[in-house]
């Protein structure tokens, strides 16, 4: 059966923590028949909400793993996606952002616009989704919808614009007016399933009229005949407006705001009907490939005759096997086919397909373009493109941030040490920001994340899913080494015992590279490690340069310092000489290291820290307390804002990251439980000289008993 793609939508919701994202994908689902009976994310009716699927989130209350669905609203499929608000499961919602049309970013109308709002707004800019911000809990005392609006376009530069306002607000909230159809309309009903429209209350008919001209001044600027209509004085058809806020939105030029609250069952309706007047089909959207054999870049359309390509975002494990969550781009997806996994090149067939419902799944014959499904029994990494064999086009892939905690793990016994191998199996390849290695110096087990939380769930999964006890060393910050200046450096490895020997010469300047001065051609990101070949008339033969760039590479993974990775080097080599037999790869790539080596013994020395961007928020009787909790923790803080209506405040600082560590105890004891924070990775700094100093130290300690 042929599906409109016109009327299809892939849409996710992302917000801050507790915006009351989950809340808001369960009343969508129960308006939209998918269940019957509506359930609380805190699980007090033993329940808990639909996408929140895994125990642990059901007990916290808050979303760890993205959760996907299929509704149908007004006839048409809307494929949702519900993300994490904590940072520490950012990644989830990278993956989720990669392969989604739309999205709408949910907003709390008191707290309005908080810092994870700004990071989830980053993340979409990055993968140019458009949106619709739902300003969220307008029944809750203080919550003002209009300032949220201008805080989006104040702190996050969006052109946001109301179309719709409350009718009455906290207590009194029954429902919204449309600016668009200047209509009210009210929720009734056990569960507000049914819409009323009525007619605009009296009192809010002239604020009605004010914001509706200024909703109609941006969406004109989309439609130079809806504008020449509106200055004529001329009646608007609804039809029209809709078109050119659609327009404006797909152009990422504009950010229309609704309003409503998910809990009291208000406003959600018109929300959906929002989703599918306003977010992008896959039709709208240009999915960016690239051509395997040449590496160019090439845009995937939406077209259901083409050679199937298909895009694996997220993998997770259940009773069945491995389940891959794929999205496909192009083609058509049956089962039975058989298709080439373009980062390995394996071809593998497909054989069961089925919809998700958060953590329940039904069984579908086939997919088609623009669909999110799953798959069993295809083994593969997050982040692989698999076609149809000899179409050979890949995805272009997602931002992975890299780990900045880790902690050291030691099974309790045997039986918990096969265990624990196959739970870092599966939660390596399940997410990218969770990494494991084995320190080869103590034997132990490193695992590395994004934040406490992240890490703490872990242990906690591998405890209840594979029944791992483990033994935990205190959190391990990531530090780094890096260079002031530049120096030169001229180095010769000549080795020779019985037969052929090694020589290789390498000499060039090692010099500082300042962060975000040099890019990844492919993916962007900011490299921290620079390789110049300015070697003239054959000095170092050619076939020899991509080992010296391999030995300065791996010399880089320790420094002399502390033993951290070293970082924002430019390496650019100018001289060397070889040897007709004695050179080798590995003769050069030993040069190169013993280069790097000498230079980096001359060259002025740092250690860094990774500084974290912390924003707590508390009553404003609590901020001296707040300030002070922050400054003891040689934290610089960055600006302060209180509402007045709320007696709220929030405070921003930069903060290293190995004095956060208890935090979220302290701060509780100290503001009587009622301040939050939430923090995420801001850059790489200097660490003062007292604590460089204990470093060293304990790197050196920990070097004589290695050598023992």
């Amino acid at each position: 059966m042929a599906v409109d793609l016109t009327k299809v939508r892939n849409i996710g919701i992302s917000a801050h923590i507790d915006s009351g994202k989950t809340t808001l994908s369960e009343r969508i689902l129960f308006y939209a028949g998918r269940i019957h009976a509506i359930h609380d994310v805190k699980g007090k009716d033993g329940v808990g909400a639909t996408m929140d699927s895994m125990d642990l989130e059901r007990e916290r209350g808050i979303t760890i793993q993205s959760a996907a669905t299929r509704v149908t609203w007004n006839g048409d499929p809307i494929n949702l996606i519900d993300t994490p608000g904590h940072v520490d499961f950012t990644v989830e919602v990278e993956r989720s952002l990669r392969v989604l049309d739309g999205a709408i970013l949910v907003l709390c109308a008191v707290a309005g616009v908080q810092s994870q709002s700004i990071t989830v707004d980053r993340q979409m800019k990055r993968y140019g989704v458009p949106r619709l911000a739902f300003v969220n809990k307008c029944d809750r005392s203080g919550a003002n919808p209009l300032k949220v609006c201008v805080q989006l376009r104040e702190k996050l530069g969006l052109n946001s614009v109301m179309i719709e306002l409350p009718i009455g607000l906290e207590d009194n909230l029954v429902g919204v007016v449309d600016l668009i159809t200047m209509k009210g309309y009210i929720n009734e009903g056990d569960n507000g399933e049914t819409v009323k429209e009525i007619e605009i209350p009296e009192e809010l008919k002239k604020q009605a009229h004010d914001y509706r001209e200024k909703m109609l001044e941006e969406a004109c600027m989309f439609d130079d005949d809806l504008m020449e209509k509106h200055l004529e004085g001329a009646d608007l058809p609804v039809e029209q407006i809709r078109l050119a806020i659609r327009k404006g939105v797909l152009a990422l030029k504009l950010v229309p705001v609704l309003c409503g609250s998910a809990y009291k069952n208000k406003g959600v309706q018109k929300l959906l009907d929002a989703v599918g007047y306003y977010l992008p089909s896959p039709l709208d959207v240009e999915n960016k490939g690239v051509k395997a054999n040449t590496g160019e870049e090439t845009v995937v359309p939406s077209d259901p005759t083409k050679p199937l390509v298909m895009y694996a975002f997220k993998l997770t494990q259940d009773k069945f096997g491995q389940l891959t969550y794929v999205r496909v781009y192009q083609g058509e997806l049956q089962k039975g086919v058989e298709v080439e996994n373009m980062r390995t090149g394996k071809k593998v067939k497909i054989g069961r397909i089925v919809r998700m419902h958060a953590d329940k799944m039904e069984d579908c014959e086939m997919a088609h373009c623009g669909d999110i499904v799953a798959l069993f029994g295809v083994d593969c990494a997050s982040g692989d493109t698999f076609c149809v064999p000899g179409t050979g086009i890949s995805m272009t892939s997602m931002h992975v941030p890299e780990p900045v905690i880790s902690i050291a793990i030691k099974p309790k016994d045997n039986k918990s040490q096969d265990n624990l191998s196959k739970a870092l199996n599966r939660f390596t390849k399940e997410d990218p920001t969770f990494q494991t290695y084995m320190d080869e110096e103590s034997g132990e087990t490193i695992i590395r994340g994004m934040g406490e939380l992240h890490l703490e769930v872990y242990v906690e999964r591998m405890k209840r899913e594979y029944s791992v006890e483990l033994i935990q060393s205190p959190p391990q910050v990531a530090y780094r080494e890096t260079i002031i200046g530049s120096v030169d450096f001229n180095y010769t490895h000549k080795k020779q015992t019985g037969g052929a020997g090694q020589f290789g010469r390498v000499a060039g300047t090692m010099s500082f590279l300042e962060p975000g001065s040099e890019k990844d051609p492919k993916t962007g990101d900011d490299l921290i490690y620079f390789f110049e070949n300015n070697i003239k008339g054959g000095a170092i033969p050619t076939e020899y340069i991509s080992s010296v760039d391999k030995g300065f590479q791996e010399a880089m993974k320790e420094g002399s310092m502390i033993g951290a990775p070293v970082v924002n080097v430019r390496m650019m080599i100018n001289d060397g000489s070889y040897h007709p037999v004695d050179s080798s790869d590995q003769a050069f790539r030993t040069a190169a290291i013993g280069a790097f080596r000498e230079g980096y013994e001359k060259i002025k020395k740092q250690v860094l820290e990774p500084i974290m961007r912390v924003s707590v928020e508390g009553p404003t009787e609590f901020q001296g307390a707040i300030i002070g909790s922050l400054n003891q923790r040689r934290g610089v803080i960055l600006g302060t804002t209180e509402e007045a209506e709320t007696k709220y405040c929030r405070v921003d600082a930069d903060v290293p990251l190995s004095t956060m560590f208890g935090y979220s105890t302290d701060i509780r004891s100290q503001t009587q439980g009622k301040a939050e924070f939430t923090m995420e990775f801001a850059k790489y700094g200097p660490v003062p000289g007292g604590i460089v100093d204990e470093l060293k130290k304990k790197y050196q300690e920990e070097r004589a008993a290695r050598n023992k």
